[in-house]
């Protein structure tokens, strides 16, 4: 896992500077973390990116947290609101934990540049906040290494923050809950009494893992032909998730749609802030039996060869009434 995260020739793991232990799925390493951080930030508050996954704000608060947001998304530019961000992270007090997309963001798609990610992991460095980590989709923005940019950001500026990852879309194994929590810290010696605290925190939680999802995993990542193989369908995957975010984009301007809907292009991951507007996502669901969430996120993964036209002339069609 740490190899994934990190990069096997990382510092952070010949220094032993991270501790790592399987989770019940990316939720379950959420929670770890939410309760362990919880018994040690007791008036803390969680910021979650506006927007952010839904389940973000169920985990936190049954953990006893109170959330607050901070800008993410700006629905004029269909982009990032960066220096919004960056003014309301300057803001928050130290102690406070600041949950971070490390790649793929839910729901918007909407991801940080490697310098963006660089000025975040200074900001955090100076002000004492601890980021929290959810690497949920690792592989399917631009590749294994490439979206670990966050993670080694943090990595590099030395202090303390959390990860959760999973294996449940990259590997396939949703069913099976097999995900991690990772706590890096200043040094092995921090690390040693971070890993002492998640062991505690988990026996009171669920105990044990399932075997099944992890053992899998780690048959696949020790095993250099199984790795590589695994690598080489991930990224089919990934090509595949770009290739109908151009085919969606390209097939509305040919169905002559004056909108502008090229910044789905530029959106990474599974979903995607299409700028539908609800009576449009209503007419789909009603007329075509397209069902898109509202607010216009659309899972592009659910994108196909076979569907695409129809999509594609369904929403010309509800665009052009």
């Amino acid at each position: 896992v740490q190899k994934l995260l990190f990069g096997a020739d990382s510092d952070v793991i010949s220094s032993a500077r991270a501790a790592t232990a399987h989770a019940p799925g990316g939720t379950g390493a959420l929670r770890i973390g939410a309760e362990l951080l919880k018994t040690f930030q007791l008036d803390s508050h969680v910021w979650v990116s506006d927007p952010t996954w839904a389940n973000h704000n169920g985990i936190f608060t049954a953990a006893g947290f109170q959330l607050k947001s901070y800008p993410y998304y700006n629905p004029e530019t269909k982009g990032l609101n960066f220096e919004e961000m960056l003014d309301c992270l300057k803001e928050i007090p130290a102690g406070d934990i600041v949950l971070l997309h490390a790649c793929c963001h839910n729901p918007s798609g909407v991801d940080l540049s490697g310098d963006q990610w660089q000025t975040v992991a200074e900001i955090a460095q100076q002000r004492g906040f601890i980021p929290f980590l959810d690497f949920a989709y690792q592989g399917f923005g631009s590749g294994v290494e490439e979206d670990r940019v966050a993670v080694e950001a943090f990595a590099e500026a030395g202090i303390d923050f959390f990860i959760a990852s999973s294996f449940s879309k990259n590997f396939g194994l949703y069913n099976e809950r097999t995900g991690a929590i990772t706590v890096v810290s200043p040094s092995a010696a921090e690390s040693a009494v971070a890993m002492s605290h998640l062991k505690k925190t988990i026996r009171v939680c669920y105990s044990n893992p399932p075997a099944h999802g992890g053992l899998v995993a780690k048959t696949i990542l020790s095993e250099p032909s199984l790795e590589k193989a695994w690598r080489g369908e991930l990224k089919e995957m990934c090509d595949r998730i770009v290739t109908m975010r151009s085919a969606f984009v390209d097939g509305l301007k040919s169905r002559g749609i004056d909108q502008d809907f090229s910044y789905i292009k530029a959106q990474r991951g599974m979903f995607s802030f299409s700028g539908l507007d609800d009576q449009t996502v209503n007419w789909l669901r009603e007329h075509k039996s397209i069902y898109v969430v509202g607010g216009g996120r659309i899972n592009v993964a659910g994108l196909t060869s076979q569907n695409i036209d129809y999509v594609c002339d369904a929403v010309a069609e509800s665009l052009n009434r």
